[in-house]
Parts: structure tokens; C-alpha cells; sequence
């Protein structure tokens, strides 16, 4: 089965965001094995990369402000394409700190949803939408329109 692991430094707090992400986890399920990886926040972006780097498996994914932008079915391309391969995806969302530079440089693919800055714990939910959203256009279904 596909495996997608999301690394994301700090915990969901609020409920509301922790239903939201439970209920794509949920959607997943029947597309791929998804891991979520919750790390500690610590003092620096620095000492965050360290406990980063170690999760990184397979096509990495960083998503950073200053990344790629992609279309909702350009994404979807992107993780056929890995999955294909027989590879693996994981992906990456740092603290409000930001990203220490030697998890950007590690990255296969820097990933930009927007210009604007996004809460990371809300940005969660917005990234586990979006690779729900691929795999439905993969499948061809109609939730994408």
C-alpha cells in the first residue's frame, strides 16, 4: 500500500482541527497508509532540523513560503508520478519558527500553497485536504469539482 507521512513539528491544540484532520485521516484510509508524525516544538529552527531530518523518508516534500506553487491536479500529477515508482512521499511542516535551511535543501520538492502565510496548525488540515484531493482525482471521482 502507498505510505504518506506527514512530519509536523508541534501539536494539533485545538478540537476543531483535530476532527478535521481525523476526518481526512479517515478519507485516506482506502488510497494510502498515512503516518503523522507530531514533533516538539523547540528553541530554534536549528535544533528542530535535527529531529526533522531523521523522519525524512522516500520523495520529501517541504512546504515553505517561498516553494513551487501547483495546481490542485499539477499536485496530483506529482504524487502519481512518485507513487508510481513504488516510492514513498513524506511530508513537511514546520513551526511558527520556520524551517532551518537544511531541511529545504533536503527537500525533493518545495511546495508553496499560497504566498500568504498560514497558521501551522491549520495549515494541517489544508495540506491533508489537498492530498485527499489527489488521490480523488486520481480516481477520477467527482469530489475535485
Amino acid at each position: 500500500m502507498i505510505k504518506v507521512t506527514l512530519v509536523c513539528v508541534g501539536k494539533l491544540k485545538e478540537g476543531y482541527l483535530r476532527d478535521a484532520c481525523a476526518e481526512y485521516q479517515k478519507r485516506l484510509s482506502r488510497f494510502c497508509k498515512l503516518d503523522i508524525k507530531e514533533l516538539s516544538e523547540r528553541r530554534s529552527p536549528k535544533e528542530e532540523a535535527e529531529d526533522i531530518l531523521k523522519e525524512l523518508r522516500g520523495y520529501t516534500v517541504v512546504l515553505a513560503i517561498e516553494g513551487k506553487t501547483r495546481s490542485s491536479e499539477e499536485f496530483s500529477e506529482d504524487m502519481k508520478a512518485v507513487f508510481d515508482r513504488g516510492g514513498e512521499m513524506t511530508f513537511v511542516i514546520g513551526s511558527s519558527c520556520g524551517l532551518d535551511q537544511s531541511v529545504k535543501d533536503r527537500a525533493d520538492l518545495l511546495l508553496s500553497f499560497s504566498k500568504m502565510t498560514f497558521p501551522h496548525q491549520l495549515f494541517r488540515v489544508l495540506l491533508l485536504e489537498q492530498i485527499y484531493r489527489a488521490f480523488m482525482i486520481q480516481s477520477g471521482a467527482e469530489y475535485h469539482k
